[in-house]
């Protein structure tokens, strides 16, 4: 299994013949779109920055689309979607909106996208589902109440994070920030580390296999977009 970041919280994953993408970013986003093609694509939160599937349908592969709370099996690849909530990018008079947790087993790895997730506390029915994560990829934009991105605080992220007990973790949305601006949101990247405090490792790409799971306990890996 290859693991690349495309920006936001797009990551695409390959593993033989087959690609799946989380959070594909469109044309009318203010982050660069994507363009590649996925045989599986999974969006979280209805939001250009996140739900380019047009971007994913290139060549011969044409998507198969999860978009939402639910069980799916494709191609051997199992995705349970679970309903939380996002205060990310919403339209006036919008107090929050809907985003889908993924939790995806292949390869005999499971790996688990938390979206652009508000919520400092998951669901009863995720927290019954989800368990062994290999690899939990969690939004850290957010840097507090007051200066929030609509998604986690890198604090918040890092308590619900460690509570999942992931052999990985690779923070994300902190790209976002850095693309688009903001007074001290490109910062979000560097205060996650600093709130987590364990050391961090930087790569271009996350090749993986089950054997090179042994040891890691919470690791975290900042995959550059």
């Amino acid at each position: 299994m290859v693991i690349t970041h495309h920006g936001g919280q797009c990551f695409k994953v390959t593993f033989g013949d087959l690609t799946l993408v989380f959070d594909p970013i469109a044309k009318n986003s203010t982050l660069p779109p994507v363009r590649f093609g996925a045989d599986i694509a999974l969006v979280s939160r209805d939001h250009p920055d996140m739900n380019g599937v047009e971007e994913v349908t290139y060549g011969d592969k044409v998507p198969f689309v999860i978009a939402g709370p639910g069980e799916y099996e494709r191609q051997g690849v199992v995705v349970q979607g679970f309903l939380s909530k996002s205060v990310y990018g919403l339209d006036k008079g919008q107090t929050e909106a809907v985003n889908t947790i993924y939790s995806v087993e292949l390869e005999d790895m499971t790996l688990v996208h938390l979206g652009a997730l508000a919520d400092t506390e998951l669901s009863k029915e995720a927290r019954e589902n989800i368990d062994d994560i290999d690899v939990l990829f969690v939004p850290i934009g957010g840097l507090s109440a007051q200066a929030s991105d609509g998604v986690l605080s890198p604090a918040d992220a890092h308590k619900l994070a460690v509570s999942l007990e992931p052999k990985i973790i690779v923070p994300m949305h902190w790209s976002l920030l850095a693309q688009t601006g903001g007074i001290g949101k490109s910062k979000a990247l560097e205060t996650y580390l600093k709130e987590a405090g364990n050391s961090s490792e930087k790569v271009e790409k996350l090749t993986l296999k089950k054997k090179d799971l042994i040891g890691h306990d919470g690791s975290i890996l900042v995959l550059t977009p």
